[in-house]
């Protein structure tokens, strides 16, 4: 089998795990973003796997609440939630930001790999790694050490699994969310492509005006 085959195959395997196992808990991740909306708090997207996180804050087919976090910037309050990032657990500057909003009343919604988390040992203070600490955990289903594929000539395993599993995820999330608030008779803004046809109208006259009235 080639090797671009395998890749398939392996990203095929890791998002069906990640659908048969994390399941009940994107439903539980929903509820809280929905709590966090309804209640007037805004949901940050901090550095999820290299920057995937872009896929879903202002694209077309998103909703308008997901605002990206920046540490110059952004004013974290209580009621808000930031949603973290570490494959490993252990990424320093991650767990000292995620443990520092925890102890702030701040809510950290975190994704990992756990076999990855389970296996190294922390770097933080506290002694606790990433999902240890956070206020609700989400496993991306990466094996230890990220990569899925051994292959043969090169020492290192070929092809990272966690961005793609994390933004299935985030995606899932946000299908859940939707269809919660819509049941409940909220319709949430979702923007539409600025590229296209009226989008970038639409987005500023209709969306943006709605998430400035209501926060979602």
């Amino acid at each position: 089998m080639q090797l671009v085959d395998r890749y398939q195959q392996a990203i095929g395997d890791l998002l069906y795990k990640v659908r048969t196992t994390q399941r009940e808990n994107i439903e539980k991740c929903a509820d809280i973003f929905m709590e966090t909306i309804l209640g007037g708090g805004k949901i940050y997207l901090s550095g999820i796997c290299h920057g995937i996180e872009m896929d879903i804050i202002r694209r077309g087919g998103g909703p308008v609440f997901y605002k990206k976090y920046d540490k110059d910037t952004t004013e974290l309050k209580k009621g808000d939630v930031v949603v973290v990032s570490s494959v490993s657990g252990r990424t320093k500057p991650v767990v000292d930001f995620a443990y520092d909003c925890v102890q702030k009343g701040i809510k950290v919604i975190a994704l990992t790999s756990m076999e990855y988390a389970t296996q190294v040992d922390p770097v933080h203070e506290s002694g606790k790694k990433l999902y240890e600490f956070a206020t609700f955990t989400l496993d991306n289903c990466a094996p230890a050490a990220e990569a899925m594929l051994d292959v043969e000539g090169i020492e290192a395993k070929f092809g990272a699994a966690s961005g793609f599993g994390s933004d299935f995820i985030m995606w899932s999330i946000t299908a859940s969310l939707v269809e919660k608030m819509l049941k409940a008779g909220y319709v949430p803004g979702i923007l539409k492509s600025a590229n296209y046809a009226d989008g970038m109208q639409y987005n500023k006259e209709i969306i943006d005006v709605h998430y400035e009235k209501y926060g979602y």
